[in-house]
């Protein structure tokens, strides 16, 4: 199958590319180096050192004899992307080219139009490319379980059935995300929900949690494979900044209460999930949601886990509460629903104190990198 990645550099998308190249898949990736480029900007670079795209095609290919081929562009410039349909012709589309920093885009108006325009203009230009050149084609697109917020009922996947006056009807999930990155994620349903059933595009749109881990198949291959590690307020998750926090010595930064609750998964599960939905393409006019995470963790469950193994290890780790820079309730009901990727097939990789030992140790292989200065935060959002 011929696959198209866009954002091919990104934390997701090169273990992506090396898995359906591994696979046997004929794998093409684009990306402009944005999230590398403002990641450098605010001084927010990843712990690990990772070549460029076209280096570590280069290493992927002589280690496995798999190609992956390298287009450096803008997905948020029409021309280059249809130009790149045009020539490749993708069976199947994986959407990873957005901004994708809640606190990058929470930063100021400079920062927040480039997360509005980039984002919404890459998932238009990739719509349009699909209706001009591939209108059969399978777009895989990567949203986030941040589009649904933190209700007072259960979360569905993706859809909800509502009785109101005596009629019923099937409406996309009320969406009330908590960031204007998460805003623009909530635009992207909405963009391709409106050209999905205009004009029958066949679309799976996957609600993702928190991802950790840099172990894959491929990244176990060679370190300069490994995706990019960040650590930083900006673009780092909770799990990694837990992880360089214990490894340096600093207690680990809950935010608040520390009650926030989130589904999180392995990243070796993002590429089974990836995976599950290209196999089993949709009908054409259907968008098929899927939530994608595994397990549910709050914030105090993910600093307990790691305070608990961090020392099992030596290292001399302990939890402080720091006054949250961000709007959010930090308790809530939290309960959504995540059966659709599993009944596709998905076997877990749970978070177990093994898979949190072998994280650390990945760290502390790199404890000398660390820039302490970048771990407390430096964005608030109001």
């Amino acid at each position: 199958m011929r696959v198209l990645i866009l954002g091919g550099d990104g934390y997701l998308g090169w273990p992506t590319a090396m898995h359906f190249a591994a696979l046997g898949h004929d794998v093409c990736v684009i990306d402009n180096y944005l999230r590398r480029n403002i990641a450098q900007q605010t001084q927010s670079e990843a712990l690990m050192p990772t070549p460029n795209l076209h280096k570590r095609a280069e290493i992927f290919q002589s280690l496995t004899g798999h190609s992956i081929r390298v287009e450096i562009g803008d997905c948020a410039d029409y021309r280059t992307l249809s130009n790149l349909f045009a020539d490749f012709l993708p069976e199947t589309v994986i959407h990873y080219a957005e901004q994708p920093s809640a606190p990058y885009s929470m930063m100021g108006f400079e920062e927040a139009t480039l997360t509005l325009n980039n984002n919404l203009n890459a998932t238009m230009n990739l719509i349009w490319a699909v209706m001009e050149h591939t209108p059969d084609c399978h777009v895989v697109k990567l949203g986030t379980m941040g589009e649904y917020g933190t209700p007072n009922i259960d979360i569905e996947e993706g859809w909800i059935d509502i009785e109101h006056k005596g009629r019923t009807g099937r409406f996309l999930y009320p969406r009330a995300a908590g960031s204007l990155y998460h805003t623009t994620k909530v635009l992207d349903t909405d963009l391709l929900w409106f050209y999905v059933r205009t004009y029958n595009l066949r679309v799976t749109d996957l609600m993702q949690g928190p991802v950790y881990g840099l172990s894959t198949t491929e990244t176990d291959l060679d370190s300069r494979l490994n995706p990019n590690f960040h650590y930083d307020d900006i673009f780092g998750t909770a799990v990694n900044r837990f992880l360089v926090q214990a490894v340096a010595g600093i207690p680990l930064t809950v935010y608040g209460k520390g009650g926030q609750v989130r589904g999180y998964l392995n990243l070796k599960d993002t590429l089974q999930c990836v995976q599950l939905a290209v196999d089993t393409p949709v009908a054409a006019g259907d968008l098929r949601i899927l939530n994608q995470f595994t397990e549910t963790f709050s914030v105090n469950d993910l600093a307990s886990r790691i305070e608990r193994v961090g020392n099992s290890m030596g290292l001399s780790v302990e939890v402080k509460s720091i006054p949250n820079p961000r709007k959010e309730p930090e308790d809530h009901y939290y309960n959504p629903a995540h059966s659709g990727l599993m009944e596709l097939g998905l076997q877990p990789n749970y978070m177990t104190d093994d898979v949190v030992a072998a994280m650390l140790e990945e760290v502390i292989a790199y404890k000398d990198y660390i820039d302490v200065s970048r771990i407390m935060p430096r964005v608030k959002w109001k």
